[in-house]
């Protein structure tokens, strides 16, 4: 069965209400999440700024300048690599001063994202730390990257858990950290700059156990084919895409 990468799905009942978690592949690790009271970007790169540094990381897919219209809640950067923390991307969110952003950002990453200023809420996130904003709690897992200070998140609304590792390698620690009920694991198969292969990263997802799977961090530097990475319950995004998760 085709899907496409947006999660519609119900995540939980506040009175009458029932409130809809939407999740939208940006591209490379960037994820947009949508309820009705709040959205959330997750490392958005929408530039081709990478290129500058390594003339072999040409952006192989357009940026989708719509998405320079989204007003996000909340800005998550889960580490200090060109794109995660895309210094052409940043601006577009934090320069604008129609509304208070928070800014969560591993310990590195927090740094830079400081000089933004414009009034946000900037915080930092070490492993462990939490923050909940309109029902939704964010938690910062350890993620294991050549990035020292790199975090994956875990996007609880109350109903499903979502995990994003972020970058990182298989690691026996992280697992411990981990809820034993997370709907949907976000996870990079490149295998390429300290993240997993695909061998990898299904033994990864094996081990956290979640109702889904969902491959992220290819087709943007390199033409990897998802559908080689052989995993239960596997979700293949595709660019820009909302997908009902069934």
């Amino acid at each position: 069965m085709t899907v496409l990468l947006i999660f519609l799905l119900q995540c939980s009942i506040m009175g009458n209400e029932v409130l809809i978690m939407k999740i939208t592949w940006l591209g490379q690790a960037g994820l947009l999440f949508e309820t009705e009271d709040l959205t959330i970007i997750v490392d958005p790169y929408l530039s081709d700024s990478v290129v500058k540094v390594n003339p072999n990381n040409w952006r192989r897919v357009p940026v989708d300048e719509g998405l320079f219209d989204i007003h996000p809640d909340i800005y998550i950067c889960t580490h200090d690599h060109l794109d995660h923390l895309d210094p052409e991307t940043v601006p577009v969110y934090l320069s604008r001063e129609d509304k208070q952003i928070t800014v969560i950002g591993s310990a590195e990453s927090y740094t830079k994202l400081l000089s933004y200023k414009h009034g946000h809420n900037y915080v930092r996130f070490d492993p462990g730390t939490r923050w909940t904003q309109s029902g939704v709690t964010i938690t910062a897992i350890k993620a294991y990257h050549s990035e020292p200070t790199a975090i994956g998140v875990i996007i609880d609304d109350g109903e499903k858990k979502y995990y994003v590792t972020g970058d990182t390698l298989f690691n026996e620690n992280i697992f411990n950290e981990l809820p034993d009920d997370i709907y949907a694991v976000f996870l990079p198969v490149n295998g390429v700059g300290n993240n997993m292969n695909m061998t990898d990263a299904a033994a990864f997802a094996e081990k956290v156990n979640a109702k889904y799977t969902v491959p992220v961090h290819f087709g943007m530097f390199d033409e990897l084919d998802p559908k080689a990475f052989h995993v239960k319950h596997k979700v293949i995004p595709q660019l820009y895409k909302e997908i009902v998760f069934e």
